[in-house]
């Protein structure tokens, strides 16, 4: 039980702020819809539950993604937080099935909804807390990307370093991004449908909310699933290549992998030493490789291995300059 607790402290912040603000206005949605029947304030009730729901999930698989490995696991629980999220985009899977199903019927058969001033209070305020989760979770992908930069950058320069922010958080926003549009959408539809009799309108913002939510489940269940069968992060990859071929005791690189297992980075390195050291001098030289690789971001744990120079230059050889004579960068294979 204490382990449980300590591994929930380091789960992800923002899909618990998010999944608690989600439940406090999935339930302001529900008694709104019930009161009045609004279709585009049910694909909004059913939105916020998704997200919730799955928000709550992803906290729980992010905190026990960083469990250490065990015996039975030796390569630890990294891929988890990508299996919860790939479970966590069903529920959003369905819930986006019945929005765009509950306006298809409402366009069809329109019905006009009563709680005008209820109706946009509720989306308001949805409005105004999805977007304050929306700005926190962009301030942690700038964060996470290294960056720091303040005013409207969390949400600006957010969406050009989403490839750099962990799944948890990447889903948070994905899902809040869509929650905030979603709840304008609804407010413009629930006026329009007042004040220009448009009742049709209310059909057509659930099965546009639907659809959006549709656009996060396949991005985020692509994302995540090449996260669980195991992908490249090729910029990672070429920066340790370099440190690697930067050091003065390697020869050469036979290989370098860098494998995305959750939010950390598995590393393996292949190198070519000279066979005349001692296998106390090449020790030590894998202990100043590991030491430089685990302070690199990410990186969780590294294996390397050492092999006697062949003579053959791989694409790996640093090469040595015409102009200056000194070693240059590593040539990477495409």
């Amino acid at each position: 039980m204490k382990e449980i607790l300590t591994l929930l402290k380091e789960g992800n912040k923002p899909s618990l702020l998010a999944a608690i603000v989600n439940t406090v206005i999935a339930i302001l949605k529900a008694i709104a819809f019930f009161l009045t029947g609004n279709v585009a304030m049910f694909a909004e009730m059913l939105h916020s539950l998704g997200d919730a729901a799955n928000q709550f999930f992803v906290y729980i698989g992010s905190a026990l993604s960083k469990k250490a490995p065990t015996p039975r696991f030796p390569n630890g629980f990294g891929r988890i937080v990508n299996l919860v999220c790939l479970g966590a985009v069903i529920i959003v899977a369905i819930m986006s099935y019945e929005a765009i199903i509950g306006g298809w019927h409402h366009i069809l058969n329109p019905v006009e909804s009563s709680g005008l001033i209820l109706n946009l209070s509720v989306l308001g305020i949805a409005i105004i807390l999805e977007f304050t989760v929306l700005f926190k979770a962009g301030k942690e992908i700038l964060h996470e990307a290294g960056i720091q930069q303040g005013g409207l950058a969390p949400l600006t320069t957010s969406f050009k370093n989403l490839n750099k922010a962990k799944p948890a958080t990447k889903l948070v926003f994905m899902e809040d991004l869509v929650a905030t549009l979603g709840g304008i959408l609804a407010f413009i539809a629930v006026l329009l449908a007042h004040f220009f009799e448009l009742l049709v309108a209310e059909g057509i913002a659930s099965i546009l909310i639907g659809l959006m939510m549709f656009y996060v489940v396949g991005k985020i269940f692509l994302e995540n699933a090449r996260g669980a069968i195991g992908e490249t992060d090729e910029e990672m990859l070429n920066h340790i290549a370099h440190l690697v071929a930067d050091d003065p005791d390697v020869i050469d690189i036979q290989r370098v992998e860098v494998i995305k297992e959750g939010e950390f980075l598995h590393v393996e390195v292949i190198a070519e030493v000279d066979p005349s050291h001692t296998v106390a001098y090449v020790d030590d030289v894998s202990d100043r490789l590991k030491e430089l690789i685990l302070k690199q971001k990410g990186v969780r744990d590294v294996l390397i291995s050492f092999d006697e120079d062949d003579g053959i230059s791989s694409t790996w050889k640093k090469d040595l300059s015409p102009d200056t004579g000194k070693p240059s960068s590593p040539k990477l294979p495409k």
